[in-house]
């Protein structure tokens, strides 16, 4: 891979050798795909350039958060660059979360790519956050994850970056981005598109029975694919292990887990740090119901924590959503569900590694931070991420 330059400022430049280490790249093949996993935010940035370098004929591009900082510019730069080799190229991002310029996409405009922009109108079609991020190249393969275009989401966890996990997939699946990216794009291209219509489109979505599924979630009357998926493993499933950087999920999620828990083991690995203390509150208010049933808990220490994966007996699910109520109900998001003993037991080593840097929530942990002033906190940070926007609460972190 080419060696794309880094700031000076990604890099650690401490003394200590006991620093947590982000574990490195691996790679599974299953049911005729090939998956690269990329817990490494430096692995994920230069995968995604290359990946963006080596486009022959088309390049469509999602992302939650685009901001105009040294990755979004050299990403920018890249897909400038297809343009101008004649790759077709369409950059989405959605209005609410992203915050670049509109200008930082004019010369990729003037080259013959595209840009729009996820922008519901006023009304109760503002609701809808398109929480994704995917990138397609040649409708042969894509890379996702729960990372936006942010120097954050690349920087190793030395200097607090956040730590997250890429997934670059070869094979079938591809053909079902590219459809949704499709639908996403005319629906985003239509001015009078209504609520209702992207309601459908998620309700509607087959996901087909492959080993390898992409399941969307958003706000549809009935349960989504995604959530409906994860439910229902959950409820066979004997073992749960979960890393979740926002976990407030509604209660019949949680009885769910409970229930595993009683009958197996369920881990939950949630973040410690972050940049919207109020999500941490959330998680903590539900500690103690969900620590009585037999879960294990434990916080992740070395920096801030942004990913989204399960591992519920063999099936793994790798991709945008959070386990809150917003992911679960609201927001545009996707899940790829793969069925595969191999990468569950690749993940489940990868989260032994988090694991071995995480603190414990032991009853004596709960008991010495479980003040009704905390615990006030922590309900009112519930009661915020799980009515309001994250960049919203993100303002509003409660002294947590």
């Amino acid at each position: 891979m080419k060696r794309i330059p880094v700031p000076d400022d990604w890099q650690d430049h401490s003394q200590s050798g006991e620093s947590y280490r982000d574990a490195p790249a691996f790679d599974v093949e299953i049911a005729g795909h090939a998956l690269r996993l990329l817990p490494s935010g430096e692995d994920r940035f230069r995968e995604l350039v290359a990946l963006i370098d080596s486009a022959r004929t088309s390049l469509d591009v999602f992302f939650y958060l685009f901001q105009g900082d040294y990755s979004g510019s050299t990403i920018r730069d890249a897909l400038l660059r297809a343009a101008l080799r004649g790759v077709d190229v369409h950059l989405i991002v959605d209005s609410f979360g992203s915050d670049a310029p509109a200008s930082l996409f004019k010369p990729l405009q003037a080259a013959g790519g595209r840009y729009s922009v996820f922008s519901p109108r006023p009304g109760i079609r503002y609701l809808i956050r398109n929480h994704q991020k995917f990138v397609i190249v040649d409708g042969e393969r894509v890379m996702t994850g729960g990372f936006n275009v942010s120097d954050h989401y690349f920087k190793p966890p030395e200097v607090n970056g956040w730590c997250d996990l890429g997934l670059l997939v070869e094979g079938p699946v591809v053909a079902q981005f590219a459809k949704w990216f499709a639908q996403l794009e005319a629906w985003t291209a239509d001015q009078q598109a209504q609520f209702r219509s992207i309601r459908h489109l998620v309700r509607d979505w087959d996901e087909g029975d492959s080993e390898v599924q992409l399941l969307l979630g958003g706000p549809t009357r009935i349960t989504s694919a995604w959530a409906r998926r994860v439910k229902q493993d959950i409820a066979r499933g004997t073992r749960l292990d979960m890393v979740m950087a926002y976990f407030s999920p509604p209660r019949s999620m949680r009885r769910l887990i409970q229930r595993l828990a009683e009958r197996g083991r369920a881990r939950l690995i949630m973040a410690g740090k972050s940049d919207n203390n109020a999500t941490i509150g959330a998680s903590r208010s539900l500690y103690r119901s969900l620590m009585r049933s037999g879960v294990e808990i434990a916080e992740f220490q070395p920096c801030k924590l942004h990913m989204k994966l399960l591992v519920i007996d063999d099936v793994s699910y790798i991709g945008t959503a959070n386990f809150d109520m917003r992911s679960i109900r609201l927001n545009l998001e996707l899940m790829l569900r793969i069925e595969s003993a191999e990468l569950a037991d690749r993940l489940r080593e990868l989260i032994e590694h988090m694991a071995e840097h995480s603190e414990p929530v032991t009853e004596q942990w709960y008991r010495e931070r479980a003040s009704w002033f905390n615990r006030l906190r922590w309900w009112l940070g519930r009661f915020l991420v799980t009515g309001v926007d994250y960049t919203v609460t993100r303002r509003l972190n409660l002294g947590i």
